[in-house]
C-alpha cells in the first residue's frame, strides 16, 4: 500500500526541532490537530464564495485540519560561531495552517487587494487578484493559491511592499509546498529566507539545491 505524502512529515518537524535546539536556537511545541468531516470545509466554501483546492482539502480530512510548526535561530549577537555566511538571513522559522483562521487570513488579503492592489490590469497589482490567502507573513505578506491555474492550484508569494519574490511559484499544489518546506526544515515564510531557495519565479521551493543541501546538513550536523 503506497504511504500518504503526510506519513514523513511529521518525523521531518520534529528532527527539525530537534537540530535548532541543537544549534542553540528556541521552538515551540509541535501542534497538529484532528482532521475534520467535509461539513465545516463546505460550510467555509459557501462563506468565501469559491471552492477550496482539491489537495488543501485531502489534507484537512485526511491528516490535520491545522498544524503549528515554529522556530527561531538565537540573535544575531549569539549566533552559533559555525553558521556559513550565506545564511546570515535565515532566523526563523513559521509554518502553519489552519482551518479555523483560514477565513480571516483570506479576508485580510481581500481588504488588501481591495484598498491597494485594485486595478487588475496592473501588473502588479494582477498577482494579488484570484488567489486564496492560507498563510499570513507577519511583514504584511500572504502565501496564497493560485486561483487563476487549472486543477489544483499552486501556491505563490504575495508580496505587500514590492518584493523581489512577489508572485514566486513555491509550489505545485497544497502537498507538493508542505512537502517541499518540510524538506528545508520550514524556513520563512518571509521571501527574502525562501528565494535563495528557487532558482527562478516558477521553480518553486528546491530542497535539493546546493544550498539547501548546504544548510540541511549544516543545521542537523552535530555541534
Amino acid at each position: 500500500m503506497k504511504a500518504q505524502p503526510w506519513s514523513v512529515w511529521e518525523q521531518r518537524w520534529k528532527t527539525t526541532l530537534s537540530a535548532i535546539e541543537n544549534r542553540g536556537g528556541e521552538v515551540s511545541d509541535l501542534t497538529i490537530k484532528p482532521s475534520v468531516s467535509i461539513e465545516p470545509i463546505t460550510l467555509l466554501e459557501q462563506e468565501l464564495g469559491i471552492k477550496l483546492p482539491p489537495s488543501l482539502i485531502r489534507v484537512l480530512t485526511e491528516y490535520s485540519s491545522e498544524v503549528q510548526v515554529s522556530w527561531s535561530l538565537p540573535d544575531e549577537a549569539n549566533r552559533p560561531a559555525s553558521l556559513p555566511p550565506e545564511f546570515d538571513r535565515i532566523f526563523r522559522g513559521n509554518f502553519y495552517w489552519s482551518l479555523d483562521q483560514l477565513s480571516d487570513i483570506e479576508r485580510s488579503r481581500r481588504g488588501w487587494q481591495e484598498a491597494v492592489f485594485p486595478n487588475p490590469h496592473d501588473s502588479y497589482d494582477f498577482v494579488w487578484h484570484h488567489k486564496l490567502a492560507f498563510m499570513e507573513v507577519d511583514n504584511g505578506d500572504f502565501i496564497a493559491f493560485d486561483l487563476s491555474e487549472p486543477d489544483d492550484y499552486p501556491v505563490v508569494y504575495l508580496s505587500h511592499d514590492s518584493g523581489d519574490g512577489h508572485g514566486y511559484r513555491l509550489g505545485d499544489n497544497f502537498i507538493d509546498f508542505v512537502d517541499r518546506c518540510t524538506l528545508i526544515g520550514c524556513v520563512g515564510p518571509e521571501e527574502w529566507q525562501l528565494m535563495p531557495f528557487m532558482d527562478s519565479p516558477m521553480s518553486g521551493i528546491d530542497p535539493h539545491c546546493e544550498y539547501a543541501l548546504k544548510w540541511r546538513s549544516w543545521l542537523t550536523h552535530s555541534k
